[in-house]
């Protein structure tokens, strides 16, 4: 096809999106690609979850044609849905100590009250966590082996903060049983899931005040796994400065800006964010080089794992790809933990800072998850140009790598 036609196909090309993001929209619009409503002909689908969902559902039968992308995987709750995440990296750790593979190595220690614990070495990121109702009694045996520890309590099935709590001690946890006058053993439906987990009691500050890392992950296949992750994250900084004492005040515990832009101390200019680059120049000044170098490298080993646990499980369609939001901590020994993944990461725009990261964001999706000619086409075998990157990092390839680099790889790792 000659540079006329390209063109012109180009100029054609159709999006269609369930959001009235600005940023999504215009990103498009500056490719000169036509807005359409979902039931006309589209290119790419910026779909929200349900939609995304529906469309895959055997009642509907939508069938995506070869020139047809959409922005999620059918069943992506696996890896997103709180519980669902805990459960499948569970289930991971134990296939892989199963067949004998040296990632599930396990260390034995014994702690200062004389308590003897046993620990994944190499896939101890995600802190202890348990599905309520279900592990109720697994949750209340691990309580009364660690009474010091202190929980956070969050449903699945919401975000940005919403229904989250704090405990430190059993009253605590029944007295918001029977304030919400639901009974864990007994009377909790599906929808009204909750996981607790081990609260990270010792984060890393920056100014006394606490932070998450949000990164961006963009996966174009589970089966063979390609994901990428963008350069350009950032921090979520609360407004007032940590004291663990004050577990009721969200404003000191809760990253989520949905939650911090309603306290007095919320910094409207800064939208409470601070850059990726900017952490690691801090990280590299205060704790040097090295241990910066590691720490990114643990978080992208958190994230490949994490991606692996479901990768089995994942419906793997063609027409997909998905930019997911990992919400990572790290605490003051400089290790990361996984705490969340968002399946729709906000596209809000808090600061021009924020408007610009969101908008490169986005674009630079468009040239990985496109072909070279620019024109959506499920049959690509999803091998972006070093170019077409862009501030993407290539996080794993397996069609790149074959069966036995991959596990040289890993072992190197180790």
């Amino acid at each position: 096809m000659n540079d006329k036609g390209t063109k012109r196909n180009k100029k054609t090309l159709t999006f269609c999106t369930d959001f009235e993001k600005s940023i999504v929209i215009n990103t498009f619009l500056r490719r000169r690609w036509r807005q359409v409503s979902p039931d006309e002909d589209w290119n790419i689908y910026w779909s929200n979850t349900l939609n995304c969902r529906n469309i895959f559902s055997h009642d509907i039968g939508y069938r995506l044609k070869d020139n047809q992308l959409i922005n999620h995987f059918p069943n992506h709750y696996e890896l997103v849905r709180k519980d669902l995440l805990a459960r499948n990296i569970n289930r991971y750790r134990k296939e892989l100590e199963r067949a004998g593979n040296p990632i599930a190595k396990k260390t034995h220690k014994t702690l200062n009250n004389g308590q003897k614990i046993t620990r994944y070495v190499h896939l101890d990121f995600i802190p202890t966590t348990y599905i309520l109702p279900s592990d109720y009694k697994l949750f209340i045996e691990e309580y009364r082996r660690n009474p010091q520890y202190t929980w956070i309590l969050k449903p699945c099935g919401k975000s940005q903060g919403a229904g989250i709590f704090i405990i430190n001690n059993l009253s605590k946890l029944k007295k918001w049983a029977r304030e919400s006058k639901k009974y864990f053993q007994h009377h909790l439906l599906r929808k009204d899931t909750y996981v607790i987990s081990r609260y990270i009691h010792n984060p890393l500050l920056i100014g006394g005040k606490k932070f998450d890392l949000r990164i961006y992950v963009l996966v174009t296949s589970f089966r063979p796994l390609k994901a990428y992750m963008y350069k350009h994250g950032f921090c979520r900084v609360c407004s007032l400065k940590y004291r663990d004492a004050e577990l009721e005040n969200m404003f000191i515990h809760l990253t989520n800006v949905s939650v911090q832009k309603h306290g007095e101390e919320y910094n409207c200019y800064t939208g409470g964010k601070l850059s990726l680059n900017n952490l690691k120049l801090y990280l590299e000044g205060t704790r040097g080089q090295t241990v910066t170098k590691r720490l990114f490298e643990d978080i992208q080993w958190l994230i490949v794992h994490s991606l692996k646990s479901v990768a089995l499980i994942m419906s793997n369609d063609r027409h997909c790809f998905e930019c997911y939001g990992y919400d990572i901590i790290i605490d003051n020994n400089l290790k990361p933990w996984l705490i969340e993944v968002n399946a729709s990461p906000s596209m809000t725009a808090t600061t021009i800072n924020d408007r610009i990261l969101k908008s490169n964001l986005i674009d630079n999706i468009l040239s990985v998850v496109l072909p070279p000619n620019g024109i959506p086409d499920a049959r690509w075998n999803k091998v972006p140009s070093e170019n077409a990157l862009g501030d993407f990092e290539r996080l794993i390839d397996e069609e790149c790598l074959g069966k036995d680099d991959i596990e040289d790889a890993i072992l190197e790792m180790l």
